[in-house]
């Protein structure tokens, strides 16, 4: 385990004498008493005190805090497809990614629900520069993608990750959580890069990549939010990248991110689990395709389709979408009173009279029912 040292969450040991280290902390102590409302800080420490391991500290707070979040900034959860799942199996997730914390968390609270593993997610290591931030991730059983670093030390680092992931999924019996590309999806067009795939790949061994991702057990997830409450804060980076012009995060915007995302008003939420990618999915694709690109191309293909044939189209993407083509083909799906929510929405977020900005903005809920609408006409 040496060689993961730089990657891994915490073992069982170094749960409590983490959490006794910054208990109070006063972002780890608002995040509590966000939780425990109606208790006392010395009660909320000795609720601290019962977690000597990560699942302690999943079960008895982070449980109640999604909980939470839940109650405060949706109007509920809904999910399905789980139910194909066996609850002793180790599983890959593999998901469309819009929230940076609470993408895996909601779907940690889905698998605790129904008794499937819950899962160790990967997270960039950008994300938790802050000391509390990499604590809350490493007691969380998030796991470290290194960014930024030289082609040759990147190529050590994904061999490293993808060994970690194997030993995790073999030999733990852990199931793993990943989004299906670097960073989260800004526009709403959710796609998976063929270099995710290719980074697992690494570990394969003497396998051959048909048995090895057989093994793996890929299952692709749709995680879709009715409202995204950082959609706006995704803006300057969606502007910046059609005006082909380099976009620099201002300090502290990721965090700020988390904070909008948690307790920004989202909606309806709804999960649902595609298809296990088995050795039998697995064999007519051998057949097809004669080279390792080609294989990791139909797979890719094939994760993006699961996603988008199972994303959660709510009346926010349909409007969107209308309002994006001038037309009402898709107004069956919505009122009249929704289509003048969504109008305030847009004009009190964004400049309308900048038609680019416009255009960008209802892009990023247009993009799944256009994604779904090609795949339902053979486009994909």
């Amino acid at each position: 385990m040496s060689r993961f040292e730089d990657i891994r969450f915490y073992n069982e040991e170094e749960v409590q004498p983490a959490l006794k280290k910054y208990v109070h902390h006063p972002m780890i102590k608002a995040l509590l008493q966000f939780t425990f409302p109606e208790n006392s800080y010395s009660e909320i420490e000795a609720i601290a005190a019962q977690c000597h391991s990560i699942r302690d500290f999943q079960t008895k707070i982070i449980y109640k805090t999604v909980q939470r979040v839940l109650e405060k900034s949706s109007e509920g959860l809904t999910y399905s497809g789980f139910d194909q799942l066996k609850k002793d199996e180790s599983y890959l997730y593999i998901s469309n990614h819009r929230d940076i914390i609470l993408d895996t968390c909601l779907l940690n609270y889905l698998l605790y629900e129904q008794d499937l593993i819950m899962t160790a997610s990967a997270i960039g290591d950008n994300l938790v520069q802050k000391p509390f931030l990499l604590m809350l991730s490493r007691i969380n059983r998030n796991f470290l993608v290194q960014r930024g670093l030289s082609p040759r030390t990147m190529l050590q680092s994904s061999q490293n990750l993808s060994e970690y992931i194997k030993h995790l999924l073999f030999e733990e019996n852990r199931s793993v959580w990943m989004a299906q590309r670097e960073g989260r999806t800004k526009d709403g067009n959710d796609t998976t890069q063929q270099g995710v795939l290719k980074m697992l790949a690494m570990a394969k061994g003497e396998m051959s990549l048909s048995e090895y991702f057989s093994k793996i057990k890929i299952v692709p997830v749709s995680i879709s939010y009715e409202f995204d409450p950082t959609d706006i804060m995704k803006m300057p980076e969606i502007m910046a990248k059609r005006m082909e012009e380099t976009y620099v995060k201002s300090a502290n915007e990721d965090f700020k991110s988390i904070m909008k995302g948690a307790l920004g008003n989202k909606g309806r939420i709804h999960i649902e689990a595609g298809k296990v990618f088995t050795k039998e999915w697995f064999e007519p694709v051998v057949k097809q395709e004669s080279s390792v690109n080609d294989f990791l191309k139909t797979i890719t293909l094939n994760i993006d389709k699961e996603i988008h044939s199972n994303y959660k189209l709510w009346p926010s993407n349909y409007i969107a979408c209308d309002l994006l083509l001038n037309n009402d083909s898709h107004s069956s799906k919505y009122t009249q009173k929704e289509k003048r929510q969504f109008e305030r929405r847009l004009t009190r977020r964004i400049n309308c009279e900048n038609s680019l900005e416009v255009n960008s903005y209802l892009l990023m809920y247009a993009n799944p029912v256009i994604n779904k609408e090609a795949l339902n006409e053979g486009k994909i």
